[in-house]
């Protein structure tokens, strides 16, 4: 596994259905590495922090390999990594062979997975239809929530290394599938 993209986001103000909403869910690839603290990324807006950042969601991972399946269902949308709200795009992050309590060194930081994200409507206002989150629920796409047991710097190009394999412990989409 191996970082492909690192995205930061911005605080963003919308009008949607008549409400005014603020989230961080639209980031996008920057072109220098990021800095994973112990409760979120350094200069990435968290808005909602009683569902996103925090020592268990420090920051959020999501597999490049998931775009196409992605893209294919959405051809009419402006790609970029990013688009899910992670902060970062790893290949090959498969969330059917990822256990809860993994460990990985990545670059300088030493992380720890925790669990998988749950899809709210700020994911669909980010599509630009609700049904994403159906689609997405129906799936094991989830992505992986990281806590961060060592901060330090991430870029593109890291190699995502197993450093102790969680024993006993349920894979993200078994646990993602018991949320359902």
């Amino acid at each position: 596994m191996k970082v492909i993209s690192v995205s930061l986001g911005e605080r963003k103000v919308l009008n949607y259905k008549g409400k005014i909403v603020e989230t961080g869910v639209f980031k996008f690839p920057v072109n220098q590495p990021i800095f994973l603290g112990t409760e979120d990324v350094k200069n990435d807006a968290v808005i909602d922090r009683k569902h996103h950042g925090g020592i268990e969601k420090a920051v959020y991972g999501y597999s490049q390999n998931h775009y196409a399946y992605w893209k294919a269902l959405y051809p009419n949308l402006d790609w970029n990594y990013g688009m899910f709200g992670e902060n970062l795009t790893i290949s090959n992050l498969e969330e059917t062979e990822i256990f809860i309590g993994n460990t990985y060194k990545l670059g300088e930081v030493l992380l720890e997975v925790t669990k998988p994200r749950e899809p709210c409507y700020k994911l669909g206002i980010r599509f630009g239809t609700q049904k994403i989150l159906k689609q997405y629920w129906n799936s094991t796409k989830c992505g992986v929530y990281f806590k961060v047991l060592q901060t330090g710097n991430v870029a593109v190009g890291d190699e995502m290394i197993l450093v102790n394999k969680a024993e006993n412990s349920p894979t993200i989409a078994e646990v993602y599938e018991m949320k359902k």
